[in-house]
């Protein structure tokens, strides 16, 4: 398997399932009579990001991610989205934007230095398959499970089947 089919492909697919919770997020909003702001807001504790944020940071690490890892220029995107709309447009903007990477793109990208922030004036430089496995995956996967999990605490019907984007 190729860096890029072990990397891309998986950003691509938790990215589509992430929409397709957001629709049905919405969906329950309006069948309960819920306000949108209600579940665009929550957190499971205080400290922690809203949804809104847990969808943006998932949709950041996907793409920065793959920009590091075939040194391509990282996007910077700001975090305006306020409504499910605009989440999910959020979300096709960044599938659309990984669709745009070849596979050649990420050739020895696995052995290659990848230099990211790792704090307010700090940087770490890893191998990409470093990278993948100790930043840009684990960050990407947790804040969609926390999209998840925030959505399912808050009573939409969804499952592990849905996070999988096999539904």
């Amino acid at each position: 398997m190729s860096f890029y089919d072990a990397t891309v492909s998986a950003y691509l697919q938790i990215l589509t399932s992430l929409s397709g919770l957001l629709a049905k997020a919405e969906a329950h909003c309006e069948a309960k009579k819920i306000q949108p702001e209600v579940l665009l807001n929550a957190r499971l504790y205080p400290d922690m990001y809203p949804f809104t944020r847990q969808i943006q940071l998932a949709c950041d690490f996907a793409a920065k991610g793959a920009a590091r890892l075939s040194h391509s220029e990282v996007p910077s995107t700001p975090d305006t989205e306020t409504s499910f709309a605009e989440l999910r447009q959020r979300v096709a903007k960044t599938i659309d934007y990984l669709k745009t990477f070849k596979p050649e793109q990420f050739e020895g990208g696995d052995a290659k230095d990848v230099t990211f922030p790792s704090g307010p004036n700090a940087t770490t430089t890893l191998k990409g398959q470093d990278f993948v496995n100790r930043v840009s995956f684990p960050n990407f996967y947790f804040h969609a499970a926390i999209a998840h999990g925030l959505l399912r605490h808050n009573g939409v019907e969804i499952g592990k089947r849905d996070f999988l984007g096999i539904a």
